[in-house]
């Protein structure tokens, strides 16, 4: 049974960065295509970056384009979301998944095949 537990979340004034990390156990890690969703509250939830099981291919939504990174390291078994220039609006509780999908399909799937506990991301202005 894949794991997922996530780290990295906090309290972060506005335009700082964050770094999410994300430890994978439980199944062959470069099966899968990695993302991290998140959910703020009375919002649904939105996939904001996903990367491919070579971690060359990545995906961002608009929301986030341009001040974020996510990276994949496969000898670790990790992944990792940098955020910078973070915005009130990023506040959210924000999860690291992983899809059996490839990216293509990840991108419109909008659900994934396992989830993490979530961390919470909080942006003061």
């Amino acid at each position: 049974q894949v794991h997922l537990v996530e780290s990295g979340g906090g309290l972060v004034q506005a335009g700082g960065s964050l770094t999410l990390n994300c430890a994978f156990s439980g199944g062959t890690f470069s099966s899968y295509t990695m993302g991290w969703f998140r959910q703020a509250p009375e919002n649904e939830r939105e996939l904001i970056a996903a990367v491919d099981w070579r971690g060359k291919t990545k995906y961002y939504a608009d929301v986030v384009k341009g001040r974020s990174h996510i990276l994949r390291d496969n000898g670790e078994e990790t992944i990792s979301l940098q955020m910078n220039s973070l915005k009130p609006e990023d506040t959210a509780v924000y999860y690291c998944t992983a899809d059996r999908l490839p990216i293509q399909s990840v991108r419109t799937r909008q659900d994934s095949d396992y989830w993490g506990q979530g961390t919470q991301v909080t942006v003061s202005s």
